[in-house]
């Protein structure tokens, strides 16, 4: 492991790109604590250690603590996420979107400005209805959240700066996957799950300290959140490889030549999207209860508790719906099948065209029902896991799906480097897992 930290160092490339990387990381924790103008930091902390359950606390994981603090980071990059996520639904009812997705690079620039602008537009809309939510709200002491004037200006100040946030840390995204090693984004949102690691470790000693936390159920929990890693990891790098050969006329009277390849279709299609979908909705209503004390809405809150068995049902139902809805939408088996035909290849025993689609659509169909099944499990188990043993929220499996999903990502970009450069490779074998 020495030698291969050794050999990442000593390519001169690659080392000027993680010093990049981690510079402007950690630019972004330096933002998460510059405070918005306003606020009372000590009482919006304490407001959302009550509604840490919530869609807050879910949203928080991926800030760092930024939203809990409400600085200026304090939307992180979720904005344009959805509005990624968004553009890529309206590519299906739209069909100008879909033929921006054909063009190549000069329609992936379009869309990526049509989802720059949409991102500060729902960062507009998201901040102006945090500042007019916390502007009437006080912390479980009666301390008032907004220690300034409120009204329309108050508002904007706090949308203004929320949106500018959001917009810095979009281009600090584009920076490093440009100038760094791996996606921007997701590395922003991975770093805002790991810097809460020294919080829920301290949170963990506290209950231990307080007897509310046994050992032995710590272990337990320990034992079942490293058996979570490991299938994660190798779910996260397990594909289903489809065979495919290739032949190619060479010239007249030159014969013909040929090669087998394979379309790699992972076992998880959907990512962690589906988690995110179902995450959102079914903490609607206990978020929404946190700002209103009508009747209703606080029966609904209790119905939709977190520790009621129905959450937990209504969760999967919306992980399985999103994970076969978002890989329909992601991967199309016509157009699979068409650029297979266009490029000379066929998937063998399966004529090119309808029946070449009609079989990719059922091994993605195949894949779809594990993936579900998968996501399911690593979202509600370890919610269980802290309902049970009340740890804290940083130990969830989403949060451990995106941190392996994006460690992944960090260490293949890191290899092919090294395999550029005649490295073995950081991977074992720098190989992805087979066939399904």
């Amino acid at each position: 492991m020495l030698n291969k930290i050794q050999e990442i160092f000593s390519v001169p490339e690659l080392r000027k790109k993680l010093i990049m990387t981690l510079l402007l990381l950690a630019v972004f924790r330096l933002g998460a604590h510059v405070p918005t103008p306003g606020i009372d930091g000590d009482a919006l902390a304490n407001f959302f250690a009550r509604a840490s359950g919530g869609l807050f606390g879910f949203f928080d994981m991926f800030t760092g603590g930024a939203l809990q603090r409400l600085t200026v980071f304090g939307l992180g990059v979720m904005p344009y996420i959805s509005a990624s996520i968004i553009l890529e639904l309206l590519t299906v009812v739209l069909p100008h979107l879909a033929e921006l997705k054909k063009r190549g690079t000069e329609g992936r620039e379009k869309i990526t400005r049509y989802t720059r602008y949409l991102t500060v537009f729902i960062s507009m809309f998201q901040g102006f209805g945090i500042a007019m939510g916390i502007e009437t709200m006080t912390a479980p002491d009666g301390m008032p959240l907004v220690v300034a004037h409120g009204g329309l200006s108050f508002r904007l100040t706090t949308a203004l700066t929320l949106t500018t946030g959001t917009i810095f840390l979009m281009w600090l995204g584009e920076k490093i996957t440009t100038f760094g090693v791996g996606n921007g984004m997701s590395l922003i949102i991975m770093a805002g799950i790991i810097a809460g690691t020294p919080s829920a470790i301290t949170k963990t000693f506290s209950l231990m300290k307080s007897g509310e936390m046994q050992i032995i159920p710590l272990i337990v929990a320990c034992a079942l959140m490293a058996v979570a890693l490991v299938a994660i990891v190798f779910m996260e790098t397990s594909q289903r490889r489809v065979p495919i050969q290739y032949v190619r006329k060479a010239s007249i009277g030159a014969g013909s030549k040929g090669g087998a390849s394979y379309l790699p279709l992972k076992l998880n299609p959907a990512g962690v999207i589906p988690i995110i979908f179902a995450s959102t909705i079914v903490t609607l209503f206990p978020t929404i209860a946190t700002f209103s004390t009508a009747p209703a809405i606080q029966r609904l809150a209790q119905f939709f508790s977190p520790s009621g068995w129905f959450y937990y049902l209504l969760e999967l139902v919306f992980i399985v719906f999103f994970t076969y809805f978002y890989t329909s939408i992601i991967f199309n088996p016509k157009d699979i099948a068409e650029n297979i035909q266009k490029s000379g290849g066929v998937v063998p025993g399966k004529r090119p065209g309808e029946a070449t689609a009609d079989y990719i659509d059922y091994v993605l169909s195949r894949l779809t029902f594990v993936g579900a099944a998968y996501l399911a499990i690593v979202a509600v188990m370890p919610q269980v896991i802290i309902q049970l043993f009340r740890m804290p929220f940083y130990f969830g499996g989403t949060s451990v799906l995106i941190v392996v999903g994006v460690g992944l990502d960090m260490m293949q970009k890191i290899e092919s480097h090294l395999i550029a450069n005649n490295y073995s490779g950081f991977l074992s074998k720098g190989r992805m897992r087979g066939r399904y």
